[in-house]
């Protein structure tokens, strides 16, 4: 048997050996297979941090101002204008204190970001059930990448937001780490771990949601000047889904903030890390806008950082879309 195939193969040299699904297998999921990236789980981790990093990197002025805003007891500022913490920030520390703490952000945004994709690539290949336009299964794909990349950024962000304050008193990084290892304990770096995913987790669900629905709207528009791979679909779709979000979990937000940089700068200390209690205190102190503080700024954020990430992240596909491309050989004799 071995030898008749041997010969077959032999005498013809056009053979290609190929895959092909079982016939049994119904069409939805052959289907799904077909229309899936076709990139290997690296490459979706390399794009997807790339594309973090260069997302972080561009608006950290911007989260620098909503920080500033969200600490309620930071000083100087004590206003929630954008303009007026700007220009605090700007008379107090001059323009490099906008950029206090981007090292731990890109220590933390490039892994965070690279788990972030690959996880919702994988997750949204399996919930879709041959149905890649499936909404639930985008946002519950969104979900489960944030649960994940959320473990890993989460303690990097705090640092961040530590040192995004003025007067914070941290030298840098790694001065940061070792006073809140040595002073509140390791708990102290996934403090605001739980707020976090109850914050990112509808965020996520409607970012993700609301970029497939958008990028297909798009699609549907103008589908003859429209394609697919064009950035500026990514670009449209991300902001869009970025400014919704961003807008929704605000709250959440203010929260999550005060978790990560109480005790510093005059900011209240937590004795439980409680939800409800950061609420009770924010609210007493500012009343109910003051768990709607910097979002504007975040929204400002969110909107072209959404469109930045998208863009960046489905280039970095395309470019491993064409790298795994297969290439001529010679034709076996």
């Amino acid at each position: 048997m071995a030898t008749d195939a041997t010969a077959k193969f032999q005498k013809n040299p056009d053979f290609r050996p190929d895959f092909h699904p079982p016939e049994n297998l119904p069409a939805a999921v052959t289907t799904a297979a077909a229309a899936h990236d076709g990139l290997h789980f690296w490459q979706f981790m390399i794009a997807g941090s790339i594309a973090g990093c260069v997302e972080h990197m561009a608006m950290f002025p911007v989260d620098t101002v909503k920080t500033h805003m969200q600490a309620l007891g930071s000083c100087p500022i004590k206003s929630v204008s954008v303009r007026q913490a700007l220009r605090s920030i700007l008379q107090s520390e001059g323009p490099s204190a906008l950029y206090r703490g981007i090292a731990a952000m890109g220590l933390g945004a490039g892994p965070a970001h690279a788990v972030y994709f690959s996880v919702y690539e994988t997750c949204k290949k399996r919930f879709s059930s041959g149905n890649p336009n499936n909404p639930i299964a985008h946002a519950a794909s969104g979900v489960v990448a944030t649960v994940a990349s959320d473990a890993v950024f989460t303690p990097m962000d705090m640092v961040k937001q530590r040192l995004q304050l003025s007067n914070s008193g941290y030298k840098g990084v790694w001065d940061c780490v070792k006073r809140v290892m040595s002073e509140e304990g390791f708990g102290a770096f996934y403090a605001s771990y739980r707020t976090t995913i109850l914050m990112n987790a509808p965020y996520t669900a409607v970012h993700f949601a609301t970029y497939e629905a958008a990028k297909r709207g798009l699609m549907e528009v103008s589908p003859e000047s429209v394609d697919d791979e064009r950035l500026v679909v990514h670009a449209t779709a991300g902001a869009a889904a970025g400014a919704l979000a961003s807008a929704v979990t605000t709250p959440l937000d203010v929260v999550k903030t005060q978790l990560q940089c109480q005790g510093v700068c005059g900011c209240d200390r937590f004795t439980n890390g409680s939800i409800q209690d950061v609420i009770k205190t924010i609210v007493k102190k500012d009343g109910y806008r003051g768990l709607m503080r910097g979002w504007i700024p975040r929204m400002l954020f969110h909107a072209p950082a959404a469109a930045i990430c998208w863009s960046t992240y489905e280039a970095g596909k395309s470019f491993f879309q064409d790298f795994n491309q297969p290439k001529d050989v010679d034709t076996v004799t």
